[in-house]
């Protein structure tokens, strides 16, 4: 009795035979540093960049040695013993454009500078100059307003003798400590004497110095500290804060600070706020 069950035919095919099944490719992103294996060829590398040429989308790889080719992108890879088809890498979409400026105006994107209007806004210092650009920029491009260093209220007489302001040629001028009685203010009143009504506006803050303007929170103050008189300011400032305050160069890196920590018009204070947004209505009237 044969009883052979394996059967006779030890290589002979059986309908019952098991084969693996086909391996496929499946989808992954080409994201830089991804490490590889090109199965033609054997070169195993890091993805750099995936790129357009001939026509194509290809990905460099780039071996341990530093070493780089370039393979088409799709099938064809390795990935931890699977078979992969390479894929362009997702783009995170852009972040949404703000709707509102750091002043808090209604944002106008894509927009070209307007060209420079006969009028102007003039502020005593670079320091000003540069809040009233972190705050107001966007808006004065868009107006066509140019903001100009003054050095100084000193020099605001013969700065307004030499711009001749008049109908079409506005100035409107912020000045740092403009309280009633102050030098300040008998110098700006001197000075816009002379001129033609409505074409001259001085208006100012409170403050001895811009710096006070930026609300005390945002460099970790409940008040700014009170400096005696005969004290340069800013240096009498930077010694109470415990910041560097030896020349020059310390006063400028302590202003860069204390700028980066303004985000917007609700980190200064109310009384500059008014004044500048003043000064830009009446320039651009």
């Amino acid at each position: 009795m044969n009883d052979d069950r394996y059967g006779s035919d030890v290589l002979g095919g059986s309908s019952s035979t098991h084969h693996r099944p086909t391996r496929t490719s499946r989808p992954q992103p080409a994201e830089t540093g991804l490490v590889v294996e090109e199965v033609t060829t054997g070169w195993v590398g890091a993805v750099v960049r995936v790129e357009k040429s001939g026509g194509q989308h290809v990905v460099v790889l780039e071996d341990r040695r530093g070493r780089t080719r370039t393979f088409p992108l799709g099938r064809g890879f390795w990935l931890d013993g699977e078979p992969v088809a390479l894929t362009a890498p997702v783009r995170a979409p852009a972040p949404a454009k703000p709707t509102r400026t750091a002043s808090g105006s209604v944002a106008v994107h894509d927009a070209r500078a307007r060209v420079a209007r006969g009028s102007r806004i003039w502020v005593e210092g670079k320091h000003d100059a540069e809040l009233v650009e972190k705050v107001w920029g966007d808006d004065l491009r868009v107006e066509g307003v140019v903001v100009e260093l003054l050095d100084g209220v000193d020099n605001l007489a013969d700065a307004l003798r030499d711009f001749s302001p008049g109908p079409g040629r506005r100035v409107g001028v912020l000045v740092d400590h403009l309280v009633s009685g102050s030098k300040e203010s008998r110098i700006a009143a001197d000075a816009v004497r002379g001129h033609p009504a409505g074409s001259v506006l001085v208006l100012g803050h409170p403050y001895v110095d811009v710096w006070q303007a930026v609300r005390p929170e945002r460099i970790g103050l409940s008040a700014w500290p009170v400096i005696e008189r005969g004290t340069e300011w800013k240096h009498g400032i930077l010694r109470e804060l415990g910041w560097p305050a030896d020349d020059q160069a310390d006063v400028a890196r302590a202003w860069q600070r204390i700028l980066r920590s303004v985000r917007s018009y609700a980190d200064l204070e109310p009384s500059l706020l008014g004044r500048v947004e003043e000064l830009i209505d009446f320039v651009t009237a």
